[in-house]
C-alpha cells in the first residue's frame, strides 16, 4: 500500500465487480488493505461512518439481489434504517459491494469505474469492466 496514498477496500471475493474494483486499484499501483466483510462482519458505528462518507444510507447500501434481504422483510414499504442496519451486522452480505476508501473519499464502486474517481492516478490501459466495457483505453486515457 502506498503510505501516501492509502486505500481500503471493502471487499466481497465472490463478486465480479469487487474483483475487478480491486483489480483497477492494483493496476493503478495501490496495493489496498482489503477487508473481507463477509469473514470480518461490520458493526453499527462502522457501518454508518461508511455510509455518512459515501452520502448513502442504510436503503440505498442494501444489496437487494442474491441476499437474504426480500426473506427478512427489508424490501418492503416503511422498513426503518435502524432495521435495515441490524440486519447488516448480523447478515454482512446484505451491505452492497465494493466500498473502497481513499483520501480522495468513500464511494459504493458500482460500477466498477467509479473507483477511478478515488485513485490519485489512473491505471494503464487498456483496461475493461467485468462486463467487458472499456473503460480506460490503449493510450491510459478514460473511456467511461
Amino acid at each position: 500500500m502506498s503510505e501516501t496514498f492509502p486505500v481500503v477496500i471493502h471487499h466481497n471475493p465472490d463478486c465480479g465487480t469487487s474483483r475487478n474494483v480491486l483489480e483497477i486499484i492494483r493496476a493503478a499501483g495501490h496495493e489496498p488493505v482489503v477487508i473481507n466483510y463477509l469473514e470480518t462482519g461490520w458493526t453499527r458505528p462502522q457501518l454508518l461512518a461508511l455510509f455518512a462518507a459515501a452520502g448513502l444510507t442504510p436503503q440505498s447500501a442494501l444489496r437487494t439481489t442474491k441476499s437474504p434481504a426480500a426473506e427478512l422483510g427489508l424490501l418492503e414499504p416503511g422498513v426503518s434504517e435502524a432495521a435495515i442496519l441490524d440486519a447488516m451486522t448480523v447478515h454482512p452480505v446484505l451491505v452492497n459491494r465494493p466500498i473502497v476508501a481513499t483520501p480522495r473519499g468513500v464511494r459504493l464502486c458500482r460500477p466498477s469505474e467509479v473507483v477511478l474517481d478515488l485513485l490519485d492516478r489512473l491505471p494503464a490501459g487498456p483496461l475493461a469492466k467485468e462486463d467487458g466495457q472499456l473503460i480506460i483505453d490503449a493510450e491510459g486515457r478514460r473511456v467511461v
